[in-house]
C-alpha cells in the first residue's frame, strides 16, 4: 500500500509529543475530578459531576491517540497504543511529583497494596493502552466502512453506555456512580472493538 493510502503517524517524535498531550490531557481530568470531590458534599449532584469528568476523560484518553496516529492500518493503531503507553507514563510523572506529595487525595489503593504505589501503577499503564488501542481499532473500522471518524460521532454511543451504566448500576445503589459509568463505557468499547474484528474475518 501506499503512503497517501496508509496516513498512519508513527514517528518516534510524534509518537512521545502526542502521548505527553495525553498525560497532561489526564492530569487535567484527574485534578478538576480531585476539586470537585473536594468541594462538593457527596450526593447525587456531586456523583454527576464527578461521573461527566470521568466520561470526558474517557472519550480523550480513548480516541485522542487514534486521532494523533491517524490511525488507518494495523500500524495506525500500534501507533496509538504507543501513543496511549506514554500518556499513561506522562501521567505517572504527574501523580508522582505533583499530586502526591501535596496528598491530593486518600492513599486506599496504596493500602491495599500494603503501601506501595507500584502495585497499580502497571494495572494503570495496561488501561490506558488497552482503551488507547481500542478507540484506534473502531476509529479505523470506522473510516474502513466510509464512515465518519471524528472523535465528537465515535463517542456518541460509548457515552450511552457509559450513561447506561452510570444509571442503571449507580442510581441502582450497586456501584459508585462514577465507577459504574467508566465500566458501561469501557464495555462498550470492548463490544465496538469486537464486531470491527468480527467484520475483518
Amino acid at each position: 500500500m501506499t503512503a497517501a493510502a496508509t496516513p498512519d503517524r508513527s514517528e518516534f517524535r510524534h509518537v512521545l509529543l502526542s502521548g505527553t498531550r495525553v498525560g497532561l490531557v489526564t492530569g487535567v481530568a484527574v485534578i478538576v475530578y480531585l476539586f470537585v470531590a473536594r468541594l462538593l458534599p457527596p450526593g447525587i449532584i456531586a456523583g454527576l459531576v464527578e461521573t461527566i469528568v470521568v466520561l470526558a476523560a474517557g472519550v480523550l484518553v480513548t480516541f485522542l491517540p487514534g486521532s494523533y496516529a491517524v490511525a488507518r492500518s494495523t500500524q495506525g493503531i500500534a501507533s496509538a497504543a504507543a501513543i496511549g503507553l506514554w500518556g499513561t507514563v506522562v501521567f505517572m510523572a504527574i501523580d508522582i511529583i505533583l499530586l502526591r506529595p501535596f496528598r491530593a487525595f486518600p492513599w486506599t489503593w496504596d493500602a491495599i497494596g500494603g503501601g506501595s504505589t507500584w502495585w497499580y501503577l502497571p494495572i494503570w499503564w495496561m488501561l490506558g493502552t488497552l482503551l488507547a488501542w481500542l478507540g484506534a481499532l473502531v476509529m479505523a473500522g470506522r473510516v474502513a466502512r466510509g464512515g465518519e471518524a471524528s472523535i465528537r460521532s465515535l463517542s456518541l454511543p460509548l457515552l450511552a453506555g457509559g450513561v447506561g451504566g452510570a444509571l442503571g448500576l449507580g442510581l441502582g445503589g450497586l456501584m459508585y456512580m462514577p465507577v459504574a459509568a467508566g465500566l458501561g463505557f469501557t464495555v462498550t468499547l470492548i463490544v465496538f472493538a469486537l464486531v470491527v474484528l468480527a467484520r475483518k474475518r
